[in-house]
């Protein structure tokens, strides 16, 4: 069923209800940012936010996860909300009152607002238990940014049907965005965010005096040969409607002036929308790197360390999450992106097993146009706290619209 006007705004309501708490409980995460996938500070800020809800609460045993399940007053089916909890290894420089209190920490991606409207749309949904016929599922996830955090709790069981509240049926995500008009959610059926690979070459040749490169094998113009010659694999053997990204970011070699190094090492990413695109660039890599070393006489070393998965949206799941928020935020401020981001998310892990849909919250700050904005990961991002109260409304309109 489609939650009615009257409904939507008896949410909104609530939601700006707890706007405080949920402005409190974003401080409080984003003054003490933790990273990786130990958050124990963060853990018990959830905990606490949680404590007077009638929620079963269960704690990770490998991670510092939570999940929390809230049951509704008849049986039916259960729906995930996930929001994820970890910061970034870079150092504040927003002078915010509340800025990281932490050296060489900060919450770049927003992930603190994440946790404060996942407990607030907790806080709501609470108040309506005799609303709903099923349950449903919060998870407050570490390690997103890079630590496989979304899998780690899919390993501890949160996903099977023995799981704290069985086998979900949907699965929904928000993450805001500082370069998105605020109060705006973007979202698209389909491939929405990029799989993440680390591409890692070491080309070996032999050192020696740099006045006599014929008496070695310098491993240099082999390395700098294949970042030419892995660009035009990527243009000549993928199919050019699945998109392709490959970087080439980091070179190492060499001690000085004078000296011929024996190795040269260098890493970069590659981001692809498709299994099929994804297997092909791989392939691609080895025999790039393989044959170019080759050719200058040297051998590569070539390794690939898979990331996150494509982060699909369900189509059924993106379309009913878009209807939902047309009535939250109104239909003018609801976006179909035309187009997938190459960055990458881990929550793909989940809605690989689970049909679902993740989309974007704008908190673009006040009085800043979303091109000037300072995006997600730099140094002096700042969101538009009032945005989250969209969110959390949003959060709650899904669990209510499905379990209704």
């Amino acid at each position: 069923m489609s939650l009615d006007a009257a409904q939507i705004t008896g949410l909104l309501t609530q939601a700006r209800g707890v706007q405080p708490r949920t402005v409190a409980l974003r401080r409080a995460v984003h003054r003490h940012p933790e990273l990786g996938l130990e958050l124990p500070r963060t853990r018990n800020a959830v905990v606490t936010a949680l404590a007077d809800l009638p929620l079963q609460v269960h704690l990770g045993r490998a991670v510092s996860s939570v999940v929390a399940v809230l049951e509704g007053h008849r049986s039916g089916p259960t729906i995930l909300l996930r929001g994820d909890m970890d910061a970034l290894p870079l150092a504040e420089d927003t002078g915010l009152a509340f800025a990281s209190q932490v050296s060489g920490a900060m919450h770049a991606c927003g992930h603190d607002t994440h946790v404060a409207m996942l407990a607030s749309a907790a806080r709501v949904l609470a108040t309506r238990r005799d609303e709903l016929a099923g349950r449903v599922l919060f998870m407050f996830q570490p390690g997103e940014e890079g630590f496989h955090g979304a899998r780690h709790m899919i390993d501890e069981g949160l996903l099977d049907r023995t799981g704290p509240a069985g086998r979900p049926d949907a699965a929904y995500a928000l993450h805001i965005s500082a370069t998105v008009p605020s109060g705006e959610v973007h979202v698209r059926p389909g491939p929405l965010m990029a799989a993440a690979d680390t591409i890692r070459v070491t080309v070996s040749g032999r050192g020696g005096h740099a006045s006599a490169p014929h008496d070695a094998l310098d491993p240099l113009p082999a390395a700098a040969a294949m970042v030419g010659a892995l660009q035009t694999a990527v243009t000549r053997r993928v199919d050019t409607h699945h998109p392709v990204v490959l970087t080439i970011t980091r070179i190492v070699a060499g001690t000085t002036t004078n000296i011929i190094p024996e190795t040269a090492f260098m890493e970069g990413t590659v981001r692809t929308l498709s299994e099929a695109s994804r297997a092909t660039v791989h392939d691609e890599i080895r025999r790039v790197c393989r044959y170019t070393a080759m050719a200058h006489g040297c051998t590569a070393e070539v390794e690939i360390e898979p990331g996150y998965p494509v982060t699909v949206n369900d189509d059924e799941a993106a379309d009913r999450l878009g209807r939902l928020a047309d009535t939250v935020v109104g239909r003018d401020r609801v976006v179909t992106m035309p187009t997938p981001i190459m960055g990458a998310e881990d929550f793909s892990y989940v809605l690989a097993e689970v049909p679902g849909a993740l989309a974007f919250l704008g908190g673009c700050p006040p009085g800043v146009h979303p091109g000037a904005a300072a995006p997600n990961h730099s140094n002096r991002v700042v969101f538009d706290e009032a945005a989250m109260a969209a969110g959390v409304a949003v959060y709650a309109g899904l669990a209510l619209d499905a379990l209704a």
